[in-house]
């Protein structure tokens, strides 16, 4: 059974809630040509504030952003 897809991080979290919680989500971000990581906005900004500032559509990021956070088994 493959559960119910609930996304572990959602567009109101800011860049560093993210980065704590799920580093491998990193990856995403460089993909994405976010330099977060040490950013001084990451720690206010929101996932959809960052999206929107860089021309990014939000589902997507949010998808890939998820696809990088590691699944438990239940």
């Amino acid at each position: 059974m493959k559960g119910a897809n609930m996304a572990k991080i959602t567009k109101d979290m800011t860049f560093n809630e993210v980065l704590r919680a799920y580093p491998d989500t990193v990856k995403v971000l460089k993909k994405y040509n976010m330099q977060c990581v040490g950013c001084l906005g990451a720690e206010a900004e929101s996932i959809e504030y960052g999206a929107v500032a860089h021309g990014v559509d939000l589902e997507v990021f949010l998808r890939d952003l998820n696809k990088a956070v590691p699944q438990g088994n239940g």
